[in-house]
């Protein structure tokens, strides 16, 4: 086989001419060739193409990244501060537990709580009781003020009241031995409340 060297420049031309055409239509024809790696490169190029086109709607939030972390620390403590109102449970026992606690406060004392029948609204629920207390005069006053500057929600109802002499009057289920310090006893209905996620009605029979 004559050496490349001894090649004339037309035959060296003509051999490279065809080996590029072999090359061409194995790139063009084989499997993985010419045309695979086209259509890959589209394929990448419109993938390319979407990434930097959401990148490009992030960017504007980029600089308020701070801002809305600030923004989403601040409705989570909205959130706390509204469960402390409104609690997503009935929790009895932290509902008489604020009540000693504002009782022991304004030197008080609370005789007895029952419990009376939930009113279910659609967002949130009403659970009354019905307690009774004795005290000074002015001690219960300062009681009855310290409940409705609570955190928690707590209306007072049905208040009836009445001395420590014909208690009476104040519709209360027992009396007892009231300290000489004490001039009145009370009665009242404490409602607090707590949420729920509303529930949809049931739906109703067909033809009814």
């Amino acid at each position: 086989m004559a050496k490349w060297s001894d090649m004339s420049w037309k035959t060296q031309a003509a051999v490279i001419i065809v080996v590029a055409a072999c090359l061409t239509v194995v790139l063009i024809f084989v499997p993985g060739g010419y045309k695979s790696i086209a259509d890959q490169n589209k394929t990448d190029a419109t993938t390319l193409a979407g990434k930097r086109a959401e990148i490009a709607q992030l960017q504007p939030f980029q600089g308020k990244l701070a801002e809305l972390n600030s923004s989403i620390d601040g409705l989570k403590q909205q959130l706390d501060l509204q469960k402390r109102i409104v609690p997503e449970e009935k929790e009895v026992e932290s509902f008489i537990k604020v009540m000693q606690a504002e009782a022991s406060h304004s030197n008080i004392e609370i005789r007895r709580y029952t419990a009376n029948a939930v009113a279910t609204k659609e967002y949130y629920s009403e659970a009354p009781f019905s307690i009774e207390i004795d005290g000074p005069y002015y001690a219960v006053l300062d009681f009855f003020q310290r409940v409705g500057k609570m955190e928690r929600i707590i209306n007072i109802s049905n208040l009836a009241m009445a001395s420590v002499s014909k208690p009476s009057g104040a519709k209360v289920k027992r009396t007892y031995r009231y300290e000489p310090n004490e001039s009145v006893v009370a009665s009242c209905v404490a409602t607090t409340f707590y949420s729920h996620a509303s529930t949809p009605a049931p739906a109703k029979p067909a033809g009814k």
